[in-house]
């Protein structure tokens, strides 16, 4: 069982920066690939980007490539997206979660995390 808690969510002028956080506890953080997804307002949720186990490989949605840097500490038990030049468009719940490996696929992480708020204002 992992339990999955971000952090770092919240308002944002358009062009601004944020960076969320997604600390895990339980099972050994390190035998997990990490992904965050985001669902807006009337919208599906979304792939945004997936990080393997070692943080060696990662892997972006096109809308937020070139903007957004996913990256973990195993030592410290945390995934982080580092979200930049946000647009309005950007505004959704994240969430972070763990699987066996990287994905652009939700069904494919077994633990997701209750999610944080980001909004950018125009």
């Amino acid at each position: 069982q992992v339990q999955l808690v971000e952090s770092g969510g919240g308002l944002v002028q358009a062009g601004g920066s944020l960076r969320l956080s997604c600390a895990a506890f339980g099972r050994t953080f390190s035998s997990y690939a990490m992904g965050w997804f985001r669902q807006g307002p009337g919208k599906e949720r979304e792939f945004v980007a997936a990080i393997t186990r070692s943080g060696g490989s990662t892997y972006y949605a096109d809308s937020v490539k070139g903007r957004f840097t996913i990256s973990r500490d195993n030592a410290k038990n945390t995934v982080y997206l580092q979200m930049n030049s946000l647009k309005p468009e950007d505004t959704a719940v994240y969430y972070c979660n763990a699987g066996g490996k990287p994905s652009s696929q939700g069904y494919e992480y077994d633990y997701w995390g209750q999610g944080t708020q980001v909004t950018v204002s125009s």
